[in-house]
Formats: C-alpha cells, sequence, structure tokens
C-alpha cells in the first residue's frame, strides 16, 4: 500500500475527476451535434476526443 494521498483527499471525487466527466457528459451532446449537421466520421470522432479527453486534460495540467 502507498502511504502518498492525493492532492484533494477531502473529499471523495477530486476535482479532476470532476472536470474529466463534466466534459465526457458534453461530448456526446457534441458528437450527436455534429452528426446532425454532418456524415464525415474524422469530425465525430475529432469533437468526441477533443471535447471528451484532450480539453480536460488540458484544464487539469493546466490547474496544476
Amino acid at each position: 500500500m502507498s502511504d502518498q494521498s492525493s492532492k484533494a483527499s477531502t473529499g471523495l471525487v477530486s476535482t479532476e475527476t470532476k472536470t474529466t466527466a463534466f466534459f465526457v457528459i458534453v461530448a456526446l451532446p457534441s458528437l450527436y451535434g455534429t452528426t446532425t449537421v454532418t456524415d464525415r466520421q474524422w469530425i465525430h470522432f475529432a469533437v468526441l476526443l477533443g471535447v471528451g479527453i484532450i480539453i480536460p486534460t488540458l484544464i487539469n495540467e493546466w490547474r496544476n
């Protein structure tokens, strides 16, 4: 077992996890929005990847 604790050990869910979960939830309607506008699969993938993974990762890294 590790004796190290996380930075946000006071709450059950860390701020980084909340940020990531929020953007994953936002990514799904964004994906649906792009499917109504275009049929290009690479755009759907880019929106899902960008909004669901890249943006929250950048925000979390910027906070640290």
